[in-house]
């Protein structure tokens, strides 16, 4: 059974051998995620190769994602680790500033003093500590420990509903963002965007390398939530990051989030991502928990073009057991039906309404299957947005586009070089799908494609037979 929902995962010392990457691929893996925070530039350019090494000898489009790390706001390094006890207090400082107090650390963004209040809750190391703000100083904070923990080396700091002064992309930013480029990278996301013009700096920054990825706009503040429609339509795909979002928000909050979320991605036409924590206690346990299950089938059911897995991959125990999971579940999940977002989606264009009227044409004719010719991918993401029952076989005219196309949901690509004449390019793709036993003969197939007519290309839907 052909799987819609697209999977996402981490590399990390538990999949990055080539022997690794294979099972990965063959477990269903459609995007490998390298995450920027961690990864060295060496270590990518070599993992990149192998991955389009394998993925070629297994004839499958797989892409690569470069996921920037980001403005993160962290602490310093530490000579040991701090045992905090409630009451405690705490101080984060200035670089240039020296220690008062026992428990002090530095902080790597400087601008910090300047844009938080006093009295501000401060989340540390993804929730496991909370702080409050009792002073506020030029060069350092006085915070009160509210919850008892251990605080080691670097660890991420969250400040909830305050609004940061930070860059859109960073030194570090920007030399990985090279490498992504010199890798010829399918994605590329940015992590902590605000507003659109965050996304519109790195698309205009990687445009300026000569790159051609799509870029993923990671959601994770209030403020994100806030300008979520501009932030959307500036992007090419949205990846709901549960981690830091569920730490920014009110955490009764964040199934209502993701689903209005995933609604207004259907509705402007964008895909989208369910990311973090979907089997989290399989980074140690073969099995997930029944609550992990769930959570992964409300994803597919909402109809998320990709679900992610982060540690569960990058360093846990059970890797391809993960990707099993998910494979497993989305697959069951599907066969159920789904909550119907594609009626959300707003058809503005002529081109639209064609490819709407296609689709309807397809799921009304039993077993019949899409075809739709693409050169830069958006007219079969659009066959995606209006999630049909049928499967869509999308095929282009270059590999890269086929592997953007890996990242939407219950797309097949395929490339194959495209005629002057569309009707010689239908008729090699349905030899290609027949050959490569995608489709058996007799099979119904609804074509999308540009016919040529009075020397002009038009839009046409044809009813063909494999």
């Amino acid at each position: 059974m052909f799987r819609k929902t697209s999977i996402i995962i981490t590399l990390g010392p538990a999949t990055d051998s080539p022997e690794r990457l294979g099972e990965c691929i063959d477990s269903g893996v459609n995007v490998f995620r390298l995450n920027m925070s961690h990864a060295q530039h060496d270590w990518c350019r070599t993992v990149v190769k192998d991955i389009r090494r394998i993925a070629e000898e297994k004839k499958k489009h797989v892409a690569v994602l470069f996921d920037l790390q980001g403005p993160s706001i962290r602490t310093g390094d530490l000579d040991a680790p701090y045992q905090l006890a409630i009451g405690d207090k705490f101080e984060i400082r200035k670089q240039s500033a020296s220690a008062s107090m026992p428990f002090s650390t530095t902080v790597n963004y400087e601008g910090m003093m300047d844009d938080v209040a006093q009295g501000a809750t401060l989340v540390v190391d993804n929730g496991t500590m909370l702080m409050e703000i009792e002073e506020k100083h030029d060069d350092r904070l006085i915070c009160n420990v509210l919850t008892a923990g251990k605080i080691g080396n670097r660890r991420h700091i969250n400040l909830p509903g305050t609004r940061l002064n930070l860059p859109a992309l960073t030194e570090k930013d920007h030399q990985d963002l090279k490498v992504a480029v010199e890798c010829e990278s399918d994605f590329i996301a940015g992590s902590f965007v605000r507003d659109a013009a965050h996304v519109n700096e790195l698309r205009s920054e990687m445009e300026k390398l000569g790159g051609r990825s799509n870029i993923i706009s990671k959601v994770e503040d209030q403020e994100a939530i806030r300008n979520i429609d501009d932030i959307i339509e500036a992007s090419d795909v949205i990846m709901i990051a549960r981690g830091d979002l569920g730490i920014e928000v009110h955490v009764e909050e964040l199934p209502i989030i993701q689903r209005k979320i995933v609604n207004r991605c259907h509705v402007l036409g964008r895909r989208v991502i369910v990311a973090t924590h979907m089997l989290e206690s399989m980074i140690t346990n073969p099995t997930p928990t029944r609550a992990e299950v769930t959570d992964v089938s409300t994803a597919v059911y909402e109809e998320a073009d990709a679900i992610m897995l982060s540690g569960e991959t990058s360093v846990g125990e059970h890797p391809i057991r993960c990707i099993e999971t998910l494979d497993r579940i989305a697959k069951r999940m599907e066969r159920e039906g789904s909550i119907g977002n594609g009626k959300l989606a707003v058809l503005e264009t002529d081109k639209q309404k064609v490819v709407h009227a296609a689709l309807s044409l397809a799921d009304s004719i039993p077993n019949a299957e899409i075809v739709v010719f693409t050169r830069r991918g958006l007219m079969a993401t659009q066959c995606a947005l209006l999630r049909p029952e049928a499967t869509i076989h999308a095929f282009a005219p270059e590999a890269i586009v086929c592997r953007q196309l890996a990242l939407a949901r219950g797309i097949e690509a395929n490339s194959i070089p495209f005629h002057e004449a569309p009707l010689d390019t239908i008729n090699d793709a349905v030899t290609f799908m027949r050959d490569n036993n995608i489709v058996e003969e007799g099979t119904p197939l609804i074509v999308v494609s540009d016919t040529l007519r009075q020397s002009k290309m038009v839009d046409s839907i044809l009813l063909i037979y494999a």
